[in-house]
C-alpha cells in the first residue's frame, strides 16, 4: 500500500526501470508548446476540408445543390453520399451510421457534404452555398418511449437490450429501499479538437495523419467507405490533445480521404470547438430504477435495477457499453440475487458512445446511492455498510463469474477513509462557495462528507479476440521497442522503455514513433488495457530476446542454457558469472516479436451470465465538500481515494491519471453537462459546457492498494478509469450529507439545492 501525494522521480529523462517514475519524453515539449498536434499538420499545396451539418434532429433530405459551391473560386471539390465509393456506412461494431447522410438526417450535426478549398474562410462560405432542402420530421428525443416509437433507424430503436437474472428472482429481503436517479450527457472536452491530413500516394491509395485511438481500426473503416485495399490506406498517428473515449470513433478520417482523392491534393480537416460537440460521442445519459433488498443486519439480498441509456442517433460502442452497465450495476458487493434489466435505445439526439468508466460511472451513481439510502433506513454507518458486503477473491458475480483475481475493495475502502479530513475553511479567495465572488455567509456555510465505491472490467470483454504486437531489438546495448500504439496521454511513451530496460539490465531505450498501419496492431488506447495488452506484449518480446542471449551466451561458454538463469532485473547469472542481458548481448544484434493474447472470455446468454470478463480494477472515494444552502454554490473540498493498480510501473503517472479521473468525476457531479433541447445541442462551446479548473480542484489524497494481479505484466493494472468512476458518487453523498436534500440526478445545480 503506497501513499502517493509527492512521488519522487527516479532515472532521469531517458531512464527508469519498473516501478521508477522517469520523466516523460513528451511532457517537456508539451508544456513548452513545442509538441506537434495533429492540429499542427501541415503539407505543402494543401487544401482546407470542412464538413456541412445538419440543422435538424430529424428531417427528410428532399435534395441537394452543391453547384453554387463548386462555381466559388478557390473551391477543388464537395463530396456528398453519392461519391463514396465503398461502402455507405461506417461504425465500430455496428457499420450503422452513413458516411453522409442521403436520405434523412437523425441528428444535428449529422454529415450532409464536405468541401475542399483553399482557404478555411472560402470552405465555409462553400458550405454556406450549398442548398439542401430539408422536409422536417418529429424528433425521437425521450429514450424511455424510444422502444415502443416508430422506428428512426432500419435496424430499429433498441441497440441491445440485456435481461439479467442471477440467483432467486423471488427472494426478498427485511428492508427494501427504492430510487430513480438519472445522469446527464457528459463531453470528454479534450482540449485538442478533431484534426487530421490526408495525403494522395498517386497510385490511388491515401496515407491519413490523424489523432485517434486505435489507427488499425479506422483504417479498416477508411478503407471499406473508400472502396480501398486495407493496404492501400495507411494512418499514422498524430499528436493527440486529450482522448478519454471520444476518439474510438471514426469523425473526420473518411470525410478527408474522400476530399483528399477528389482533390488530388492533401486536406486538412480541424474541427472548431462547437463542431467538435456534435462531432465526437459523448457519455450516455442515463435513467435508472433500483430497489435494493437487505437483512437486518446489513447483508445485502438481493438487488432489482432497471437502466435506460440514450445511445443517441447511432450505435457507436453502446452494445458493450449497455453490456458494462448491466455486468456492474449492483456495484462491488456480494450480491446473491440480482434482476437487472439494461437497455440502450436510439434517439435523435447526438450520437453517445465510449467515456472514461464506459457504463460503470452511471450505475456505479445509482448504486452507491442506494448504498447510503440502505444505511440511513439500517442506521448503519455507510461506510460499515459497505465494508460489510465488500467483494473479495472467490466471491461470484450476477454475472455468474467468480473473481480470479485480486479483488481488494475492503481495503480500497479502508485506505479512502484513513486519509485525514480537511481543516475547516478559510477565508482565502477560493477556499468558499463562490470561489472569488464570495458570496457565501461563512456563518451558514456546511460541510458534508460521502463515500462511494466502483469497479469495472480490464480489457476488452464477451468473447473479443483481444491482442497486441510489439518487437524489441537489442544491440551494442541499445534496446529498441516498436508497437503500435496510439499515446493519448496514457503514459505508454514510459512504461515500454521501463519494461525493456528492467527485462535486458540496459540504459539506453529507444521507443521508435511507430504508431502507424505498417506494424502490426497494438489495439485501442481504451478499456485501462495499454499496459496489460501491449506492456505484456513487450515485456514477452523482451524476454525472448533475453532468452535468445543466454543461449547464445551459454553456446560460447559451452554449458547447459538451463545452468544460466535470467532474473527480474535484467541479468544472467551462473556459478562465477553475473552479468546484463545487455552486456551478454555485445554488439550482435538480436531481436524478436511478440504477439499478447488476454486468456478468453465468453459472452453473455440470455440470462445475462457467463465469463465475460479477464480482471477487474475497485477504488473508493470519500469526497469533502461545503455548500451555501441559501445560494446552491458548492465547493468540493478534498477526495481521498483508495485505489486497486495491482503492481505501480509509474508511481507518478498512476498520480496523473487519479488526479485527472477525479477532475472529470468532480465536473460530472457539479458542473459538466451537454444539455440537449430537442435534440440540439444548447452548449457546444467551453463558455457554456463548464470543466472543471484548477480552481475547482480539490485537495487529492490517493493510496494505492499494491496486490499484484496474475497473468497482467508484473502484476500492473490500468488505473485510467476508476478514479472517475466513484469519485462523482462520493461528491454527490456529500452534498446531500451537507444539505439533507435527496440528490438523485447529476450534474447538481444549484437550484437543486435551494
Amino acid at each position: 500500500m503506497t501513499d502517493l501525494r509527492s512521488p519522487p522521480i527516479r532515472g532521469g529523462p531517458a531512464g527508469g526501470r519498473v516501478g521508477d517514475s522517469p520523466v516523460r519524453p513528451d511532457g517537456t515539449p508539451k508544456v513548452q508548446g513545442r509538441f506537434a498536434f495533429a492540429s499542427d499538420l501541415h503539407a505543402e499545396g494543401m487544401l482546407w476540408g470542412r464538413t456541412l451539418r445538419s440543422p435538424h434532429p430529424h428531417a427528410r433530405i428532399a435534395g441537394l445543390d452543391a453547384g453554387p459551391a463548386l462555381a466559388l473560386p478557390g473551391v477543388s471539390c464537395v463530396v456528398t453520399a453519392a461519391d463514396v465509393p465503398g461502402s455507405a456506412t461506417y461504425g465500430l461494431i455496428s457499420t450503422d451510421q452513413p458516411v453522409f447522410a442521403g436520405d434523412v438526417v437523425r441528428y444535428v450535426g449529422e454529415p450532409v457534404a464536405a468541401v475542399a478549398a483553399d482557404h478555411p474562410e472560402t470552405a465555409r462560405r462553400a458550405l454556406a452555398a450549398i442548398a439542401v432542402d430539408y422536409e422536417p420530421l418529429t424528433p425521437l428525443v425521450d429514450a424511455d418511449a424510444a422502444p415502443g416509437a416508430e422506428p428512426i433507424h432500419p435496424e430499429g430503436n433498441v441497440i441491445r437490450r440485456i435481461e439479467l437474472v442471477h440467483g432467486d428472482p423471488a427472494a426478498t429481503g427485511d428492508v427494501v429501499v427504492e430510487g430513480t436517479y438519472e445522469v446527464g450527457m457528459q463531453d470528454q472536452a479534450f482540449l485538442g479538437p478533431e484534426s487530421g491530413l490526408a495525403v494522395p500516394d498517386g497510385d490511388g491509395g491515401v496515407d491519413l495523419w490523424v489523432a485517434t485511438q486505435w489507427l488499425h481500426e479506422d483504417r479498416d473503416q477508411v478503407a471499406a467507405c473508400l472502396g480501398l485495399a486495407p493496404e492501400q490506406v495507411r494512418l499514422h498517428l498524430g499528436g493527440v490533445g486529450g482522448a478519454f473515449g471520444g476518439r474510438e470513433d471514426v469523425s473526420m478520417q473518411v470525410h478527408a480521404c474522400l476530399l483528399a482523392l477528389a482533390s488530388g491534393r492533401p486536406v486538412k480537416m480541424s474541427y472548431l470547438r462547437d463542431e467538435s460537440f456534435v462531432g465526437h460521442v459523448h457519455r450516455h445519459p442515463a435513467r435508472m430504477r433500483y430497489r435494493h433488498h437487505a437483512t437486518w443486519q446489513g447483508d445485502l439480498v438481493k438487488v432489482e435495477a432497471e437502466v435506460v441509456l440514450d445511445g443517441g442517433a447511432y450505435a457507436s460502442s453502446s452494445s458493450a457499453v449497455v453490456a458494462n452497465a448491466a455486468r456492474f450495476a449492483c456495484g462491488p458487493y456480494r450480491v446473491p440475487n440480482a434482476a437487472v434489466d439494461a437497455t440502450v435505445v436510439r434517439t435523435n439526439n447526438p450520437p453517445c458512445g465510449a467515456m472514461r468508466g464506459f457504463g460503470a460511472v452511471q450505475v456505479c451513481f445509482a448504486h452507491e446511492s442506494q448504498m447510503d439510502r440502505l444505511a440511513a433506513r439500517l442506521g448503519l454507518d455507510p461506510v460499515e455498510l459497505r465494508l460489510r458486503n465488500a467483494l473479495g477473491p472467490g466471491d461470484m458475480l450476477p454475472t455468474g463469474q467468480v473473481v480470479t483475481g485480486t479483488a481488494p475493495v475492503a481495503e480500497c475502502i479502508r485506505a479512502a477513509v484513513a486519509h485525514p479530513l480537511p481543516p475547516p475553511a478559510g477565508s482565502g479567495l477560493l477556499e468558499r462557495p463562490g470561489g472569488a465572488g464570495r458570496t457565501d455567509d461563512p456563518g451558514r456555510t456546511r460541510r458534508g462528507v460521502g463515500v462511494a465505491v466502483g469497479f469495472k472490467n480490464l480489457l476488452y470483454s464477451e468473447g473479443f479476440d483481444d491482442s497486441s504486437e510489439a518487437r524489441v531489438r537489442l544491440a551494442a546495448g541499445v534496446a529498441t521497442v516498436t508497437c503500435a500504439v496510439a499515446e493519448v496521454g496514457q503514459g505508454f511513451v514510459t512504461i515500454a522503455g521501463q519494461i525493456a530496460r528492467t527485462v535486458l539490465g540496459c540504459d539506453a531505450v529507444v521507443v521508435e514513433p511507430a504508431a502507424t498501419t505498417t506494424v502490426g496492431s497494438a489495439g485501442s488506447s481504451s478499456a485501462s488495457r495499454q499496459t496489460w495488452m501491449s506492456g505484456g506484449a513487450v515485456l514477452r518480446a523482451a524476454r525472448l530476446v533475453a532468452d535468445q542471449v543466454r543461449s547464445a551466451l551459454a553456446r560460447r561458454l559451452g554449458v547447459a542454457p538451463e545452468s544460466l538463469v535470467l532474473t527480474d532485473d535484467g541479468r544472467i547469472v551462473g556459478g562465477e558469472l553475473d552479468v546484463t542481458v545487455a552486456e551478454a548481448a555485445g554488439d550482435e544484434p538480436v531481436e524478436a516479436s511478440a504477439v499478447h493474447h488476454h486468456r478468453p472470455t465468453t459472452a453473455l446468454d440470455a440470462r445475462g451470465q457467463g465469463e465475460p470478463d479477464v480482471s477487474y480494477v475497485f477504488a473508493a472515494h470519500r469526497a469533502v465538500v461545503d455548500v451555501d444552502p441559501d445560494l446552491g454554490l458548492v465547493r468540493v473540498v478534498q477526495v481521498t481515494t483508495g485505489q486497486d493498480v495491482g503492481k505501480m510501473l509509474h508511481p507518478t503517472q498512476v498520480l496523473g491519471q487519479i488526479e485527472g479521473g477525479i477532475a472529470q468525476g468532480v465536473g460530472l457531479a457539479v458542473m459538466e453537462e451537454i444539455v440537449v433541447e430537442g435534440g440540439l445541442v444548447r452548449n457546444p462551446s467551453f463558455t457554456d459546457y463548464l470543466i472543471p479548473t484548477v480552481a475547482d480542484m480539490p485537495a487529492v489524497l490517493a493510496t494505492c492498494i499494491e496486490q499484484p494481479e496474475p497473468d497482467a505484466p508484473f502484476g500492473a493494472k490500468g488505473a485510467g478509469e476508476p478514479p472517475t468512476i466513484s469519485s462523482t458518487a462520493a461528491v454527490v453523498a456529500a452534498i446531500r450529507a451537507a444539505t439533507g436534500v435527496d440528490v438523485t440526478r447529476v450534474p447538481v445545480h444549484p437550484w437543486d439545492l435551494v
